[in-house]
């Protein structure tokens, strides 16, 4: 394996792993919104704005961390 496919092989697993983090948080806050007493569709909205928000920030840092090195 050279290089090159190395990195690609890193980038294709922190992508997966940040798929993964932002699915979680996303879970996370509809399920929380429905405890809260928030209706299927509210809490559905919730955790897609969560997961939008988390997706957006973890997906910057791992651009600023990728230029940076």
């Amino acid at each position: 394996m050279n290089t090159s496919s190395i990195h690609l092989i890193l980038l294709a697993l922190l992508l997966a792993v940040v798929g993964l983090f932002c699915t979680l948080v996303g879970a996370a806050a509809g399920l929380l919104a429905r405890i809260d007493g928030a209706t299927y569709a509210t809490a559905l909205l919730r955790g897609a704005v969560a997961f939008a928000g988390s997706a957006t920030l973890s997906l910057a840092l791992l651009t600023f961390v990728i230029a940076a090195l």
